[in-house]
């Protein structure tokens, strides 16, 4: 599950902060809870949410809503159910 904090808000000691993904994904799969500062563009933070959160962050530190790509990168990774699925039928 992620988490989104503002961007003056203190992290919490147990947390360990990544600037790179490479950083990223070795920290999650060393076990830590990876928090992430997004740049300050939307359109950048919003795709760096989505990398970060593939590569393991769990906590993301932004003034931009970056929840619903959160929310579809955790769904596509099997996390949590979509919000929305429809049956294909051409």
């Amino acid at each position: 599950m992620t988490r989104v904090i503002g961007p003056d808000d203190e992290i919490e000691p147990a947390w360990v902060e990544a600037a790179s993904l490479p950083e990223v994904s070795a920290l999650a799969r060393a076990g830590h809870t990876v928090v992430v500062t997004l740049p300050g563009d939307e359109t950048e933070a919003i795709a760096a949410a989505a990398a970060y959160a593939w590569a393991g962050a769990a906590v993301f530190r932004t003034s931009h809503d970056v929840r619903r790509a959160l929310d579809m990168t955790e769904a596509l990774l099997g996390r949590r159910p979509p919000a929305l699925t429809r049956r294909g039928l051409a």
